[in-house]
């Protein structure tokens, strides 16, 4: 199996990635807490950067408008520690994959194929995705398989982030192409104009993105890309994506 046919074949790692982001047993963690969802979210997800400035969290994100980002992120540190956040929101993960994935069967080498594709990937210039693959993978395989479905989603948007900056693609025109519906709620007053030269941009942006990640994706065997694509599947399923 190509590198491109094993990333086209497990997409779905992205929504299981990010399913937990607004889970209802997520935002109750958050609240007790002391931090509403946005807030949880920003905060949790941006966590394992540190207690850093704004700044920093708008260039590991990217999309989101710097004003937002500031807003939400400095209101939020007040009520707890980034680092504290990042950790307990990574749980609420591994909650989640304990509650969904505990009866699939062959999901441990799901877990072995998804480690090696993140290891083998450097992480230079990959803030968000060095931090969130820097904190502990639980022992036990549903929670496992969740915290590496979540690294991969990071690894693959940090990765098209970096190749949307090089291709000259301003987050907002992305959006605009992407998914224009959801400006607003990213910070922006306005959708941007966008031109046939940046949609063509973009294009390159996604093709720059599959071939940046070939490599990771092209380190495992035949055995590891389909035990990669069934765990995909088998948790799509489980989670009803």
């Amino acid at each position: 199996m190509q590198s491109t046919e094993i990333m086209r074949a497990t997409e779905p790692i992205y929504r299981i990635g990010e399913v937990f982001y607004f889970h209802p047993d997520t935002v109750a963690a958050g609240k007790e807490a002391g931090l509403d969802g946005f807030r949880f979210y920003i905060l949790g997800r941006g966590g394992v950067l540190g207690d850093v400035e704004a700044g920093v969290v708008h260039s590991a994100f990217g999309y989101f408008h710097t004003g937002l980002i500031d807003k939400i992120w400095n209101s939020a540190r007040q009520v707890m520690a980034p680092r504290d956040a990042a950790r307990l929101y990574i749980d609420c993960a591994h909650q989640l994959g304990r509650a969904k994935f505990s009866d699939i069967a062959g999901l441990d080498e799901f877990v072995a194929a998804a480690t090696q594709i993140i290891n083998h990937v450097e992480g230079a210039s990959l803030p968000l995705f060095a931090g969130v693959r820097a904190e502990p993978v639980p022992v036990d395989t549903p929670a496992a398989a969740m915290h590496q479905a979540m690294v991969l989603r990071e690894m693959r948007g940090s990765v098209h982030l970096l190749a949307q900056t090089a291709c000259g693609v301003p987050t907002p025109v992305a959006h605009s192409i992407k998914r224009p519906g959801d400006v607003a709620m990213f910070g922006y007053d306005e959708v941007p104009e966008v031109t046939d030269d940046d949609r063509a941009n973009w294009h390159r942006a996604e093709e720059l993105t599959d071939e940046l990640l070939m490599p990771a994706y092209a380190s495992l065997s035949e055995h590891q890309a389909n035990a990669l694509v069934n765990g995909t599947a088998m948790m799509a399923h489980a989670l009803d994506l």
